[in-house]
């Protein structure tokens, strides 16, 4: 019996391995055209909820996914004809006033290098404009390189004009056949397990829906406080570097501290030697931190979502690195689920012979002692539970 147990785990560990490296494998492949396939499932998955509440109001699927999907598409581009433009001008001037800042920051390192400083590098002898020009020239060509990966890896002009195609097909598509697809998927699990990942799949879903819902909200408020807040200190860029930095903010702590650097290094060109408007934009990235902590993240992201910083930021990194832009659109969900299985299996290892220490062919002797055997009406015997002692 035990042996027979044995085997048909080590089958069924063998097939979920092998679906797993197949999945793997697939987006490995395909990672440079999934782009609006996986953009329009993600979209399907977040509208369905508002396609079934239109039908419990009597439309048809097909009728609630049409609405739904222009409402969508109406909505994004009134947000790209006022947003787009305001931001791409922004983000021009901030390219060609880029060298400007550089070399200020370069004075005010000089100048507080040979002032104040002085005594701490006075035995140096490479000139700290070599090291600041090294510096400026290693992360240019950092993130030259970076762009030039992410556009020719991802096919960027092939996705980006795909993406007005091709995702609005699939997402209505999608859309239109949700139901049905999650109960043809539901009729392929195995039948004793059914209940087990019927369990899973919910908190799988729970999680990844209450995470990006909660974290949208989270960098939308984010980045019009960073936007507000910078503008009304003056400084120059500051709606761009606000939005930039709530945006990133999907990402815990990267976001806030990278605007921070850029907002002050800014700010310190601009203001210097006015201290009290460099304090103030620092201030802004501050107070929104500790709005986020205290108030945002509890109410709107919560503790049940179950997705550590820690893990989040290695699975945004880890799936950004293997599948590019895609993989960052699905690092979220498969962070969840496996954060939701790997609870799962905690829990088994719990409840398991191993972590309490007996082992296999003990245990039928402690049943024994407190189970008897007596004979039923029929000539058997039944198991009846005897007094612990």
């Amino acid at each position: 019996m035990v042996e027979d147990r044995t085997r048909l785990i080590r089958r069924q560990a063998m097939f979920w391995a092998g679906a797993l490296a197949g999945v793997l494998a697939f987006f490995w492949l395909f990672s440079s055209i999934l782009l609006p396939f996986v953009l329009g499932m993600v979209l399907a998955y977040f509208l369905d909820p508002i396609a079934d509440w239109f039908t419990s109001k009597g439309l048809s699927r097909l009728t609630a996914s049409l609405v739904i999907l222009v409402l969508f598409l109406v909505l994004i581009i009134a947000i790209m004809l006022v947003v787009v433009p305001v931001i791409g001008s922004q983000i021009g001037s901030f390219a060609a006033n880029l060298p400007q800042y550089l070399q200020g920051l370069q004075k005010l390192a000089i100048d507080a290098r040979t002032g104040p400083l002085s005594w701490l590098f006075q035995d140096q002898e490479q000139s700290l404009s070599q090291d600041f020009s090294e510096i400026v020239r290693q992360s240019s060509s950092f993130f030259t390189s970076f762009a030039g990966q992410l556009w020719t890896s991802s096919l960027a002009v092939v996705n980006f004009l795909s993406l007005f195609v091709v995702t609005p097909v699939v997402a209505f598509y999608l859309l239109l056949d949700w139901d049905n697809m999650i109960a043809k998927i539901d009729s392929w699990v195995p039948r004793q397990h059914v209940v087990t990942v019927r369990r899973l799949a919910r908190e799988i879903d729970r999680s990844v829906a209450g995470f990006v819902r909660g974290q949208g909200s989270l960098c939308l408020i984010l980045g019009t406080y960073y936007a507000v807040g910078l503008t009304l200190v003056g400084l120059n860029f500051g709606l761009l570097i606000g939005f930039f930095a709530g945006v990133i903010s999907f990402i815990p702590y990267v976001g806030s501290a990278l605007g921070l650097i850029i907002a002050v290094g800014v700010a310190l060109v601009q203001f210097s030697p006015e201290w009290f408007w460099v304090a103030a934009t620092a201030g802004v990235f501050f107070s929104g931190q500790f709005i986020e902590g205290n108030i945002l993240q509890p109410k709107l992201v919560g503790a049940s979502v179950g997705l550590h910083p820690v893990w989040l930021m290695f699975a945004l990194f880890a799936f950004g690195a293997m599948f590019g832009f895609v993989g960052l659109l699905i690092a979220v969900p498969a962070a969840a689920a496996v954060g939701v299985i790997v609870r799962f299996m905690l829990g088994k290892y719990l409840e398991s012979e191993v972590y309490e220490g007996r082992t296999l062919e003990a245990q039928p002797a402690t049943m024994v002692e407190n189970f008897d055997l007596s004979a039923d009406v029929n000539g058997g015997y039944t198991l009846n539970k005897g007094d612990d002692r």
